[in-house]
């Protein structure tokens, strides 16, 4: 698959961002030196902790040198390193380990979660949100076309129920907030939500197309998607988004 392309997952810089400053938000920890920033991406969830945690080292950890390029030019106060997120074992244990969009493209939660839990120090935030849109139009049509042109899957999972993850780390010895939220973006069009996903969910199952065959993805996917969304009133259309939100503090070893 192609490294990411950063110009594109920002062409919607502000509706990416907005969930990415809530969980932030929601991150108590004043006295926080040691904070990383897994699946970073161009750092514009990184430049929402560098500006919360000033005095803290903050660290950006991505797979994609393409995406860290882009991140460690727009903030040089900031460290980056390239890295597996699932393999990832930082040098000292973190106060805050913070993870916006990342994680869900990642397999085995009921490993990674603990894991994760295991690299905070004590009193240290855990932070995630994840897109829960498994079940939404946008995700599930991807999977049709890909069934009707016998293309293959994408690999990404489902996410656990939030019970799971709930549980998962309270075993882990965190203290654990939990919440959902559905977003309501408001899109000029069906076009525009292709357009939003193609840098990020529509990746893995155009990755090993040929131009001819993403065409003839693309036209169906578009043809079922205005009929999943229709128009507003004002000709504007609605992408529900729903995203899951953990806060997880670790309270004992």
């Amino acid at each position: 698959m192609q490294d990411w392309n950063p110009a594109l997952y920002l062409q919607f810089e502000a509706e990416r961002t907005r969930p990415a400053a809530e969980l932030a938000a929601r991150i108590q920890h004043p006295g926080a030196q040691h904070i990383s920033d897994l699946g970073c991406g161009p750092g514009n969830s990184t430049a929402l902790l560098r500006q919360a945690f000033a005095r803290a080292t903050v660290t950006g950890v991505d797979n994609s040198p393409a995406m860290l390029e882009k991140a460690r030019a727009a903030l040089p106060n900031c460290q980056f390193e390239q890295a597996d997120v699932a393999q990832w074992q930082p040098a000292v244990k973190q106060d805050v380990i913070y993870a916006n969009a990342s994680l869900q493209w990642l397999s085995d939660h009921p490993a990674l979660f603990p894991h994760l839990a295991a690299q905070l120090a004590e009193n240290g935030v855990l932070a995630v949100q994840m897109p829960d849109n498994w079940q939404e139009p946008t995700h599930t049509l991807m999977r049709q076309v890909a069934a009707e042109l016998g293309n293959a899957d994408s690999g990404r999972e489902a996410l656990l129920p939030a019970q799971h993850y709930y549980d998962l780390l309270a075993q882990a010895g965190c203290s654990v907030d939990i919440w959902r939220t559905t977003y309501f973006h408001v899109m000029p069009s069906a076009k525009a939500i292709i357009e939003w996903l193609s840098s990020t969910g529509l990746r893995p199952y155009l990755a090993g197309l040929d131009s001819i065959q993403q065409q003839a993805f693309l036209e169906r996917y578009h043809h079922l998607l205005q009929q999943a969304y229709p128009p507003r009133h004002d000709g504007n259309v609605l992408m529900l988004f729903p995203r899951l939100f953990i806060v997880a503090r670790k309270t004992k070893a």
